[in-house]
């Protein structure tokens, strides 16, 4: 907090894109004044009154380097400051967004509540789920239901509480719904360190998770084999058995 940026520029085409060249210009000179996270975005805020959205997708963070330093792998933004650290984006998948808003410019999207907030409750969590009637795994994808949960975060939730990802969402009862609330809680408490509300993490190979990226592997609850489906175009990991 309180360095000013004297350099930054895209490395990748993919993220050229949303990273112009003009954009990246408006933030020279510009100094940091907050770094917050709104669900699954990360927002820079500068003395101008500029606004830096990053998303990072898949698998994207920073690393903190400096110019003496080899740069990293897979080193798609670089953004250096008035004191030599160089903050480098690294993704490599390359899916990451990084946008420059101007000031007044910016408009948060709608989303819901953060599940950390204490008035997120079972009742207020119900009151949501009721208004849907798709299956509980893509709606609770939805920002707009809770803020910052990703498809593996949710695949996790729904294994510790229990419950069949297709199983449609207002049909859960209210004790169902207090479980999930709980369970994405958890989920999140229990998050690799620094990866937070990452939207995905690589391969789910982490030793965290229950479910996520263990497909034909035996269930740590019942010993039936964790299955894998597809919905909205995302891998769904559960047990048939536990969760129903």
């Amino acid at each position: 907090m309180g360095r000013t940026i004297v350099g930054i520029r895209a490395l990748h085409a993919s993220q050229r894109r949303s990273l112009t060249l003009r954009a990246a210009k408006s933030l020279l000179g510009a100094r940091v004044i907050s770094v917050t996270r709104r669900a699954k975005l990360q927002l820079v805020e500068f003395a101008t009154g500029h606004v830096l959205e990053v998303h990072f997708r898949m698998n994207g963070d920073w690393c903190f380097t400096t110019d003496r330093e080899p740069p990293p792998d897979y080193e798609r933004v670089r953004i250096v400051l008035d004191d030599g650290t160089r903050v480098s984006l690294v993704d490599s998948r390359a899916l990451c967004v990084v946008r420059v808003h101007a000031p007044h410019e910016f408009v948060l999207p709608d989303f819901g509540p953060e599940p950390f907030d204490d008035a997120w409750d079972a009742a207020a969590l119900g009151v949501a789920l009721a208004k849907r009637r798709g299956p509980i795994k893509p709606v609770l994808l939805d920002q707009r239901v809770v803020a910052g949960l990703g498809n593996i975060y949710t695949a996790e939730a729904l294994w510790e509480a229990r419950i069949n990802p297709q199983t449609p969402s207002n049909t859960l009862s209210r004790a169902r719904v207090a479980r999930l609330r709980d369970a994405i809680r958890a989920v999140l408490e229990r998050a690799p360190a620094g990866r937070y509300y990452a939207a995905d993490m690589p391969d789910g190979t982490d030793e965290a998770w229950r479910a996520y990226g263990r497909e034909g592997e035996p269930c740590a609850r019942c010993n039936r084999a964790i299955m894998r489906i597809v919905q909205a175009g995302r891998s769904t990991f559960y047990c048939a058995k536990c969760q129903r």
